[in-house]
């Protein structure tokens, strides 16, 4: 149970740090040009953000053990047949 506190606090970290300093990480990993192309300008920014906020519901899902239940109720009819 521990562990998975510790995970989903990770999680939740590095997505705020990322929400927060969009720039750095830009610097860091570089563009995408791809996102230009879908997402307009700013495009690189809003996916790092975008990114960022998945990693923090992720980080939640687990801290809260339920992300077997998030993924049963959504992907499970997909998955189990």
């Amino acid at each position: 149970m521990f562990t998975r506190i510790l995970i989903g606090l990770i999680l939740v970290a590095v997505g705020a740090l990322m929400v927060i300093k969009t720039n750095k990480f830009q610097d860091f990993f570089g563009e995408m040009a791809w996102t230009y192309k879908y997402l307009g300008s700013g495009g690189t920014r809003l996916m790092y953000k975008f990114i960022g906020l998945l990693m923090c519901f992720v980080g939640f899902m687990v801290m809260t053990n339920l992300w077997t239940a998030f993924l049963n109720a959504t992907l499970g009819s997909w998955l189990i047949r």
